[in-house]
């Protein structure tokens, strides 16, 4: 057994554990799930409620799961799906400084992480868990973007220099559109 590995492991392991409770139950003096789901509304993470919990979640059992050494690149994955998102949503624009709230800690994580599923089940594990963390962030980012409204933007200026200052209706614009083509 490695020692210096083990270590590693029930650190970042358990420190993701409280960071998942932090989240789900307020544990350490975190937000609990009203907080987190406020944070996620503010970071444009809808439905917000739902992503507090798959963040806390993730965080928890990942983080479990990583620190006692069992499913390590499934474990991993969902670590390093939580921190590529906290990446591109919170840290990337303050630049890499943590001292600018930036993304070095994350990153550290991501790297430790990838590091001991690479020793214990080899670069294809590794890649992998990367490439699983990093496509369930896209998803998760994707999915979380404002639907598309099912009306169509109409040319407001249209109808606006015909003097209408009236409502645009579809009916106008279309109407307009048929005039002018």
């Amino acid at each position: 057994m490695k020692i210096a590995r083990l270590a590693t492991r029930l650190l970042i392991g358990g420190l993701f554990v409280g960071h998942g409770t932090q989240k789900l139950m307020g544990s350490f003096d975190g937000p609990g799930i009203e907080g987190t789901e406020q944070m996620m509304d503010k970071l444009d993470m809808h439905p917000a409620r739902v992503n507090a919990y798959a963040a806390g979640f993730a965080e928890t059992a990942g983080g479990a799961l990583f620190a006692i050494g069992k499913m390590t690149p499934l474990s991993g994955a969902a670590l390093i799906g939580t921190m590529i998102t906290a990446i591109r949503k919170v840290h990337a624009p303050n630049g890499p400084w943590i001292t600018q709230r930036g993304w070095e800690y994350n990153a550290v994580l991501i790297a430790a992480i990838a590091a001991i599923v690479e020793d214990e089940h080899g670069l294809a594990a590794t890649l992998g868990a990367v490439g699983l963390g990093a496509a369930a962030s896209t998803a998760t980012i994707e999915l979380s973007k404002p639907k598309p409204s099912a009306e169509p933007a109409y040319p407001v200026e249209a109808i606006a220099d015909q003097g209408d200052t009236g409502t645009v209706t579809p009916e106008a614009v279309r109407a307009e559109t048929a005039r002018s083509a």
